[in-house]
């Protein structure tokens, strides 16, 4: 089978992907081979090709918001069939026994593993999974859709949570990709009122069409205060603008796995008046049951750019330098 490998990690214009031969995979106990329809195009999948997290395993295939066909079974399974589609996000294994794990928390599993990072992920014609960390996709969503949903979306709807707004709240994004579009539709079409900070023009246009209130530049301050926030852009100088565009009692979350260095905050201008600043950690199977399931009762739209699976390296590039407006995602197989 065809699949992208990292080689050795680089900044993604020195060209760290390498397209190879590889023999099909076999599923061992408890596993799935997928047969890869899609794979969407995530910025962990370029922090992973640049070495912003360091290497797991050499010469990893990227990719964890993968959509395709079961077409083998290992022993042992019992979740799935040959023929159903699913799709693989980025948590792909936890040990069930930690404190984290065992309190309900798996996303921070002292022992966790990641689809892309720790293994072979989508860039590739197919792939293993663990089939309990795989999920079985709305039938109404197509695999271009579904993709992003399987991380971006997923990620996002965590962020929802985790800076807890109120019904009907006001709450600012800043950064506004593949994660952020996504999760602006679910606030939105929850009652509250969006406002989008975004270097992007494109992007701001699209924010609008989608339910946002307000869209301005990264930097800007919002037209009113907010009860929360999510930061998506990997941007450490923003967090501070963020905080300071809180009301009372306001939080903001840091939706990214990797982020640039934050400025030195002044209490009382960032933190003051019980603002708080939180990180978002991967995802728990939990989240991603919701998610997909929200999504498809309020018919959640992906905005996708399609590459084909030779341009994979095109993809990322144009991820890293802001070409892309909304979600990318690989066409690899047929459906």
């Amino acid at each position: 089978m065809r699949a992208w490998e990292i080689t050795k990690p680089a900044p993604i214009d020195d060209g760290p992907l390498r397209l190879t031969e590889r023999h099909l995979p076999k599923p061992g106990q408890g596993q799935l081979r997928v047969r890869v329809s899609v794979c969407g195009v995530c910025r962990t999948d370029l922090h992973v090709a640049e070495g912003d997290l360091p290497v797991h395993r050499p010469n990893v295939v990227p990719g964890h918001e993968i959509v395709g066909l079961v077409d083998s079974i290992g022993p042992g399974t019992s979740r799935f069939a040959a023929g159903d589609r699913v799709g693989v996000a980025w948590l792909a294994g936890t040990c069930g026994a930690c404190r984290f794990c065992r309190r309900g928390d798996e996303n921070l599993c002292t022992k966790a593993t990641f689809t892309g990072w720790d293994h072979d992920g989508g860039y590739a014609e197919a792939a293993l999974v663990d089939e309990r960390y795989a999920y079985l996709l709305p039938a109404g969503l197509s695999d271009e859709q579904a993709a992003p949903l399987l991380c971006a979306g997923i990620i996002g709807y965590r962020a929802l949570l985790r800076c807890e707004l109120p019904p009907g709240g006001r709450l600012g994004i800043y950064g506004f990709g593949g994660s952020a579009h996504l999760t602006a539709q679910v606030a939105a079409r929850q009652g509250a009122e969006v406002h989008v900070m975004t270097r992007s023009a494109d992007a701001r246009r699209l924010a609008l069409e989608l339910g946002a209130a307000s869209a301005a530049s990264a930097d800007a301050p919002p037209p009113v205060p907010l009860d929360a926030a999510i930061l998506f852009a990997p941007a450490g100088e923003l967090v501070l603008p963020a905080l300071a565009a809180l009301d009372r009692g306001g939080v903001l979350a840091v939706a990214g796995i990797a982020l640039s260095d934050i400025p030195a905050l002044v209490y009382q201008e960032h933190l003051f008046f019980e603002r708080e600043l939180r990180s978002v950690t991967a995802n728990t199977r939990r989240d991603g049951e919701e998610f997909l399931a929200l999504a498809n009762r309020l018919g959640i739209v992906a905005a996708t750019t399609s590459y084909n699976f030779e341009e994979a390296s095109q993809a990322l590039s144009d991820l890293a330098h802001d070409r892309v407006n909304g979600a990318a995602v690989l066409r690899i197989g047929p459906r």
